[in-house]
């Protein structure tokens, strides 16, 4: 087949096969923990053979849409993916084009301040109180640093996630396991902690006020404090590439 002169390859069987699995999940008003149809019904709904059938189910499997429950009345199990998959294939395509952990920095420069700020007035109270949590367990485990940067990672998970927008709530998330830089050598000694700390109180009291433009305001400062401090402390890390490792999607 060719289009303008390029040529062009049909999609895969199993992948058309899977896309009608999904369409019809959705059509179908199915939720997460739902079984889907048997084999041999899905074998008559979808007109294939059972090789291509089981490619599409390991295809949806690996993206994290279903689970395959052995036994006798297992079958496919629909799931609500997380954004592990988008964030293995993102830093994957990061380190074929030898991108800089810098570029991370500058999408959340862009982003995160905007997002704050549809956060201000989309944030719902059970929000607001995940988001507390996250603070409280900041300034109570803040000599530990591997909880606290957990805190952190859900503190701007739960904004992105708060905007009321999924695809900001997707890039979030997915960068959300590196973006700290800890996989590639950034620290966080104590005093720094602290500050970040501080930055969150300020963010999360700008949320609570629902007031929009000082909640992008104080993102935008905490992202840039952020920047300034890897720059000086790190500056040859904003420079390397993360590695592809399944260790940091887990």
């Amino acid at each position: 087949m060719t289009i303008n002169g390029t040529s062009t390859r049909p999609p895969k069987a199993a992948l058309l096969v899977a896309q009608r699995i999904v369409q019809d999940a959705l059509r179908e008003g199915r939720n997460p923990g739902d079984l889907l149809a048997p084999e041999r019904t899905m074998l008559e709904r979808y007109q294939t053979g059972r090789g291509t059938l089981r490619e599409a189910l390991r295809l949806l499997e690996f993206q994290g849409v279903i689970t395959l429950k052995p036994g006798p009345r297992g079958g496919p199990v629909l799931q609500d993916p997380d954004a592990s998959h988008l964030a293995s294939n993102l830093v994957l395509l990061m380190q074929l084009k030898s991108a800089p952990f810098r570029n991370i920095v500058e999408v959340r420069t862009a982003m995160e301040p905007m997002i704050s700020s549809l956060a201000a007035e989309r944030m719902d109270d059970e929000a607001l109180t995940d988001l507390e949590g996250t603070i409280t367990q900041m300034r109570e485990e803040i000599e530990d640093q591997h909880s606290f940067l957990d805190a952190n990672k859900r503190f701007h998970d739960i904004i992105a996630w708060s905007s009321g927008n999924a695809l900001f709530g997707y890039i979030i998330d997915s960068l959300s396991g590196i973006m700290d830089g800890t996989a590639i050598g950034i620290d966080y000694p104590s005093h720094r902690r602290q500050a970040i700390l501080k930055a969150h109180i300020a963010i999360f009291d700008a949320l609570k006020a629902r007031d929009p433009e000082r909640a992008e305001a104080r993102m935008r400062e905490h992202i840039g404090a952020y920047e300034r401090y890897a720059a000086r402390k790190f500056p040859q890390v904003l420079q390397e590439t993360i590695p592809w490792e399944q260790r940091y999607f887990a």
